[in-house]
This record gives structure tokens, sequence and C-alpha cells, in this order.
């Protein structure tokens, strides 16, 4: 058996189209011959479809993948808001494959319709890219064009999703269903590969290439919306192929008008001078047929187990959000590679693959010898608590992880560090306004300090006095400080004796994975530094202080950097994940100007490896709840409700997406706590649901219209052996 036939996940193919399971009868469209794959039975128009599959699913998954630090770091927006407008996206795209579904199936067709939007899609990806150019605009232009642009994607690549592997199934004859249920296989596993490739891909071109000063987010967008400039003329070439069948009517729409038109008939009647009916579907008996009453019955049944479903799309969509944020927050050298935080999506895919046919042959089949009845609706409440689960241990990851960050300082508090550029040993001594010691110590030339000293303050401003004991001289000098910021006392020589500064260390503080640099220049002329990139760094002269400048981690040996006079390289070293370095540019040897270094704030030290097994933990529930539930909704349907099951299940996912807009703006709880806040819900919605679960009733195969012959599906069956992956599509 081919473990990917019944329950290959990645994606939640679910097409919101009329290719319902139905009895074979005649072609609505004219048949003719296909060209077939050297001598096979497989048309040769579906390579076009597979590789335009292939060429959308890394367009969309390697755009996504950088979307979130996009916000963070490029549009400067809070966690939070960063976290509300991706998932705000991902929801829409899963509300545009109804709006796709209706234009296909009673307007355009499945093949103008990919055609079309896929144009949308494109221009999407463009307007999307130049949203990513620094030189464009400033930060309200790179809003507005990030907006229009993800809001066309997501109509180009929702309005798409219904219709592709629909398509796909179209071109084969209904002798050859063997070989078009091959052909889902082969494009579930040209979904995967787009989404396990541009997972890894882009966020590479995101960090590792610089364009303008900057992490390359142009280019993170721009070979995305590549690829579906190119799936859109491949798909495009195999015109002259494609067997394309007309628009036959949109049976979501006729199911919303029926059940609308019972609820609006049972309250026109509630006066009780009418029959009573069985059921309250049986008020459209006036207008509806029959046999689509029954079918909208069997289907209510269905969808009052959807209920429930929402709170898990929420947990599941959280990887690109949240889990990405976290991971900025650690550290991504694994000895043999270091990891971007974007990248740490790849698992998804990746464990998907090896998951699926795991619990198909291994688990599954253990399961029953044991004698064990596993159904469908055991196998969905299973998955939600390993994902419970996995939001535990996510919590318990942020714990440790703010454990070992830098404390950072409360009301009426600061941090102060010295720093002793003298040529010789200062003693620094710290007097309140009561003349009360503070702080006491000698301080040798450039001893690099370990920590902080934390003075606490009597408002939430002071003057401090500093004494500086300097050979055999005493300055005095007083500095104004003010709560909740780190400082920098700067000591320099002033001709025979010294003199201070004191400059705030406002930008010391967590750089979510990126490294923050600044320099002091002791030379008498200015410095401009190279930091590879296209923008330098200018350091005044004579002490002169610079702003902080955040870079990717990586070994710096030879950083140019130039005055007025000559050229020269500083070594920086290692500069490591989230750590917040200073250098003193200074010229004390005969090797020319070098670089002295000091650690402000140290790496993360926490590993990103400690992220595997939520990411282990969450897809082990993916692959249970979302293909178990989908081949669990197809058994209990009619075969002319498929489509509104795909419907329904979509929005599903954008209705759990729309749950962590809300949490994420109005909960205001640490991460952790949202973490747990999140588990607890589903923990929640899991009993429930195994409540409805106990009470549902079955049906068996043959009390499901066109299911007792369990003949092999038309299109539709074959696409819920596609399911899942988080609803990727």
């Amino acid at each position: 058996m081919n473990p990917f036939q019944k329950n290959d996940s990645k994606e939640t193919l679910f097409l919101p189209v009329s290719t319902e399971e139905v009895p074979p009868r005649p072609p609505s469209f004219p048949e003719k011959p296909s060209p077939k794959i050297c001598g096979s039975n497989y048309p040769l128009s579906i390579v076009f479809i597979v590789v335009n599959e292939f060429c959308e699913r890394f367009s969309y998954y390697g755009m996504k993948a950088v979307l979130t630090l996009y916000f963070l770091y490029f549009l400067h927006w809070s966690e939070n808001t960063s976290t509300s407008v991706y998932h705000a996206f991902s929801s829409l795209c899963y509300f545009t494959p109804i709006l796709g579904a209706a234009i296909a199936d009673s307007w355009l067709g499945k093949f103008k319709t990919i055609i079309y939007l896929s144009l949308v899609y494109v221009l999407g990806h463009v307007i999307k890219s130049m949203g990513a150019l620094p030189i464009l605009g400033g930060q309200m232009l790179h809003t507005v064009l990030s907006m229009v642009g993800l809001s066309l994607i997501a109509l180009g690549t929702g309005g798409i999703k219904p219709c592709v592997a629909a398509f796909g199934g179209d071109q084969f004859e209904e002798k050859h269903a063997e070989e078009r249920t091959r052909y889902f296989s082969v494009f579930y596993l040209s979904i995967n590969a787009g989404s396990l490739i541009s997972t890894f891909v882009t966020p590479m071109l995101r960090g590792d290439v610089q364009c303008f000063g900057k992490d390359c987010y142009a280019l993170a967008f721009g070979v995305p919306g590549l690829l579906m400039l190119i799936a859109l003329v491949v798909f495009a070439m195999g015109s002259k192929l494609y067997r394309k069948p007309p628009p036959e009517g949109n049976i979501l729409n006729q199911v919303v008008k029926c059940i609308w038109f019972a609820i609006s008939s049972r309250f026109k009647n509630h006066s009780g001078d009418s029959p009573k009916r069985e059921h309250w579907l049986d008020w459209a008996a006036e207008k509806y047929p029959k046999q689509l009453i029954m079918d909208v019955k069997a289907l209510t049944r269905v969808l009052f187990l959807y209920i429930p479903l929402p709170m898990f799309w929420a947990l599941l969509d959280q990887q690109g959000s949240r889990w990405t944020l976290q991971a900025t927050r650690m550290n991504g050298n694994l000895g043999f590679f270091v990891l971007q935080p974007d990248q740490m999506q790849v698992l998804n895919p990746f464990l998907v693959l090896i998951f699926i046919p795991l619990f198909d042959l291994v688990i599954y089949r253990l399961v029953s010898k044991c004698g064990i009845n596993f159904t469908s609706l055991r196998k969905m409440a299973v998955g939600m608590i390993l994902a419970c689960l996995a939001f535990a241990v996510a919590a318990a990851v942020e714990i440790k992880i703010n454990e070992m960050a830098p404390h950072q300082p409360d009301s009426q508090e600061i941090f102060l560090q010295v720093l002793n550029l003298a040529d010789d040993e200062v003693k620094v001594t710290v007097l309140g306004d009561e003349n009360n010691t503070l702080l006491a110590e000698s301080i040798k030339s450039f001893q690099n300090m370990p920590h902080y000293s934390k003075l606490h303050l009597k408002t939430k401003s002071q003057n401090f006095h500093f004494q500086l004991k300097y050979h055999n001289v005493s300055v005095y000098t007083d500095h104004s400080v003010e709560e909740k910021i780190w400082y920098t006392l700067i000591i320099r020589e002033d001709g025979e004796s010294i003199s201070s500064m004191m400059v705030k260390d406002e930008e010391n503080k967590t750089t979510n994975g990126m490294t923050a640099m600044r320099f002091v220049n002791t030379l008498h002329e200015k410095v401009n530094v190279s930091l590879g990139t296209d923008a330098s760094l200018i350091v005044d002269e004579d002490y002169g202080v610079s702003a902080y400048r955040t870079v990717q981690r990586g070994e710096y040996p030879a950083v140019h950097c130039r005055t007025k006079k000559e050229d020269f390289s500083l070594n920086l070293g290692l500069l490591d994940f989230g750590a917040v370095y200073l250098f003193v540019i200074t010229n004390r040897t005969n090797q020319g100007p070098q670089a002295w270094k000091m650690e402000y704030m140290p790496a993360n030290k926490m590993s990103i490896a400690w992220q595997l097994p939520q990411y282990a933990l969450v897809t082990a529930g993916e692959v249970m709840f979302s293909v178990t539930g989908l081949e669990f909704s197809y058994s209990q349907a009619p075969s002319s409700m498929k489509s509104v099951l795909q419907a329904a299940w979509l929005l599903t996912v954008a209705v759990g997406n729309i749950i962590v807009l809300i949490v994420a703006q109005f909960s205001g709880l640490a991460q952790w706590a949202e973490f747990i806040l999140f588990s607890c819900l589903l923990l929640v919605v899991c009993l429930i649901f195994s409540i409805m679960g106990y009470y549902y009733v079955p049906l068996k195969p043959g009390d499901v219209q066109g299911s007792a012959d369990k003949q092999t599906p038309q299109i539709q069956g074959n696409m819920i052996n596609l399911e899942t992956k988080k609803t990727k599509f």
C-alpha cells in the first residue's frame, strides 16, 4: 500500500469546488486523446501541473518563512503586532478559497481561474518586494505596499488553492483511476518539496546576503515572486494539452441557500399553524429537492463536530510566528551548522514526511494488534493532546530563556558599567545626594568588566557624584541619570589628568538573535567603519561614540576602516547570537590601529535545538489530527457534500488564525504564560470534542450516499489523500 495514499499530509488540499465524489457519468466536456508520458497512461499535461505546484508552494512558503522577521526588523513593529498581522494574513489565505471556488465553478472554470488569479499572485509578490526596498520611500510607504502585496497574495494563493489539484485530476480518464491516485501522491510530494526547500533557502537569502546595508528582505521576497512567475509560465505552456471541463455550478451556494430558506421558513411559521417537521431542515422541502435536504442533514452532523477544531489550528500555525520569535532569543550554532531563527520551520515539513509513513505503517498497526479500537475521533483527540504538550514544552523553553537572559533595571534603578580608557588604574567612587557611598571599585586600564552594577535611585531621575582617583589626582564630576536605563561611564585621558562622560546604553538589550555593536574612537581623526554592508558607520574623533549597529552572527576577521590618512582593517572576531559588544579603536602599538573588544551583554545561551521536542510533538499531533479528520469527514458525508466539507475545513483554519490574532493583541500576558493559556484552552476544547465524539454515532459506509460500493473517488477522493500539514496549500 502506498503510505501516502490515505494519509498524505502537508497541506490541506481541501478544495471547495464542485469536483465531489460522484458516480461515474458521461463527461460534461468534449473528450480528446491526451498525449501520454513515455507510453504510459499518465497524461503529459500533469507534468506542467506538478511543476506549477512545486514553484507555487516554494513561492508561498518561502515568502511566509521570513514574514514575521520582516515585520519585526524591517517595519520595526512589536512582536504582538507582527504576530497579529502574520495570522491575519494566514486567515485571509483560508477565506479566499471560497471565492476562488465560486469563480471556478460558476463562471470561469478551473483553467482560467488559475491563470487570472496567478497574475494577481505575481503582482502581489512584486508589490511585496517593492515594500522591502529601503530606498523606496519611508516606513509608511513600506507598510502600505506590504499590506497591498499581502492582500493580493492571499487572493491569489487562496483563489487557486481549490483549483490546481482538482484540475490535475480532470486530466485523467475514468478508466485510469489507479494512475490518478498515484498522481496525487506525486502532487503531494511536490508540495512538500517546495515547502521544505523554500523554508530552508529564503532565510539564507535574507540573512546571508546584504543589500542596502541590511538584511536583504527584497531578495528574500523577490525570489519567491520569481518562482511564482515561473509557475504561471509553466502552467500556461501546457494549455493546449489540458482537458478543460466547463463550470458546473457551485454546490456550496446551493447548501447555503437551502439552510437559509429552512431557517427563514421556520421563523415565518412559528405560530404553530403549520404541521411540525421532524428536522428543522425539513422546512426547506417546499423549495428544494428531498435528496439535497437529506445530504445537508448529513453534512450538518459533521459540521457540528467542526466547532471545536479552530483551536487546534490556533496552536499549529504559531510555528511561523511565536515559535520563530522564540528562536530569535536562542543560539543557532549547532556546531556543524548555524541555523537562522526562521529556518527552524523547516522541521515541520521534514518531520511530516517521516511521521506519515511511521504512523500509518508502524504505530497504528501496533495499536491495532494490541486490541485497541483507535477510531478516527480518538486519533484526533490524541492529536490535540500532543499539541497541548508541545505548547507546554514551548512554555518551559521560554521560561528557561528568560532565566538565562540578563535582568532589566526596574523602577528607580539603573545599571552602571565603568570603562577605563586611561593608561593606568582609576579608583571610582559613586556618591549619592547625601555623599553616601553607593559604589567603590578600582578599575585597571582597559579592564573588561564582567557585569553591570545596580544602583538605586530615590526618584525617577537623580544626580550622582563621581570621585575619580588617578595617580595622585582626584577628579570630581556629576552626572544625571534616569531610571530603567543602562549606562556606561567612559573614563579617558585629558592631558595629565582624566575626564569622564556618561553614555546611555538604551539599546543594550536583547537583540532578537542579531548582534549589536558600537565603537569608541580614541584616534584624533574620524574613522569610517565598513561592516561588510553597503552602508558605513562613522565614528567621530577623540573618544567619539557611535550609534549601535546590528549585524548577523558570524566571524568578522577583517573589517575595513579608513581615515583621511590611511586605510586599515580591524579584527572583531566572533560576533555571537544576541550579544552586544563595545569596540574601542586604539593605536597604542606599532602594529597600527586595533580594536579592543568588550562584551556588554553575553550571547544567547540556550541552544535552538531545544525547540526540537515541541516541533516533534506538534507535528505528530498534526499528522494524527489533520489527516484523520479529513478522512473521517469524508466517510461521514454524502458525495455531493465533499466540496462543502472542504470549504468548512478551510474556514476552521481561518478562524484558528483569528484566535491567535485576538490573543496576541489583547491578552497582555508574558510569552510563557500565553503558551500555557493556549495549551490549557486546547485541553478544554479536547475534552469538549471527546464528549461530542462519545455521543456521535458514526454512519456506516452503506448509509452514506455514493460510498456503498467504495469506488475510487473521481477527483476529491484522491485529494483527501493529500491532506494536512497545517493546511499548507
